[in-house]
């Protein structure tokens, strides 16, 4: 296999990342809207809603990307190729948390929203690092050099952890384990509140993105860890403390949280 894998139709020579990234956002979308409970939150502050998820996201990814090497980005900030050349996942989750949170608060909407953007997310991510691994080293997102039999050789002779497929499979494993929750949840088997499986989605994905990042050749500059390791701390802590409050007994109340 060559990478990058380009994707010929017709006379159209597409480069992968694009395709598939593409192609993320608009299953993933629809998925969003064929599957959300209709309804439950009003038209108007639904859209506000997406805004700020959109809005955060963007900025969040962008920022948490020029922190990945902080002497790096101040030697090429007015450099507009290299400010606007990266972005994360981890940002563009933990951001859009934040943007839809500021904008909830703001429309005055106490309904928890995450649940229903649980599996479109998992969905989503899982079709952008199919572009991601086709397009080898000059996406940054392989794993360090391995003698393991899962290596893979980007082009350069040199097997190499393929941590997106690590992810795609992670993200499998997780929906099914989302799935099962989601259903002893509608079975009355456990009380969990309006949130709860957002919750779990987050928590499992940012200590997965924590473990793996151990065996990405980004630089780990923050005591032994990088960016988005420190970024993955803040957020797991901040679900941990969204998870212990939730209801004991049957009965308690509770307004979820992303």
């Amino acid at each position: 296999m060559t990478f990058p894998v380009f994707i010929d139709i017709g006379p159209l020579r597409l480069h992968p990342h694009f395709v598939f990234e593409a192609l993320a956002y608009f299953i993933g979308f629809r998925l969003y809207l064929l599957t959300r409970r209709k309804g439950r939150i009003p038209v108007n502050q639904a859209f506000w809603v997406l805004v700020g998820a959109t809005l955060g996201a963007a900025i969040g990814s962008k920022l948490l990307f020029l922190l990945e090497d902080p002497a790096r980005t101040l030697t090429h900030w007015n450099e507009w190729a290299y400010v606007m050349g990266g972005k994360t996942i981890v940002g563009g989750l933990l951001g859009g948390l934040i943007g839809v949170e500021l904008t909830k608060n703001w429309i005055g909407l106490r309904q928890s929203t995450g649940d229903d953007m649980v599996f479109p997310l998992i969905t989503g991510m899982a079709i952008g690092r199919i572009g991601c691994f086709l397009t080898g080293l000059d996406d940054h997102t392989h794993g360090t050099p391995t003698g393991w039999i899962t290596g893979v050789d980007f082009g350069d002779g040199v097997p190499r952890h393929p941590t997106q497929l690590y992810e795609m499979a992670f993200l499998g494993l997780l929906a099914v384990f989302l799935l099962v929750v989601k259903r002893g949840r509608m079975l009355c088997r456990w009380e969990l509140p309006e949130g709860a499986l957002f919750q779990c989605f987050m928590f499992g994905y940012l200590s997965f993105r924590f473990l793996v990042d151990f065996i990405k050749p980004t630089p780990h500059v923050y005591l032994g860890l990088n960016n988005i390791q420190l970024a993955c701390l803040v957020g797991m802590a901040y679900y941990v403390s969204l998870m212990r409050q939730w209801p004991r007994r049957k009965g308690v109340p509770l307004h979820g949280k992303e």
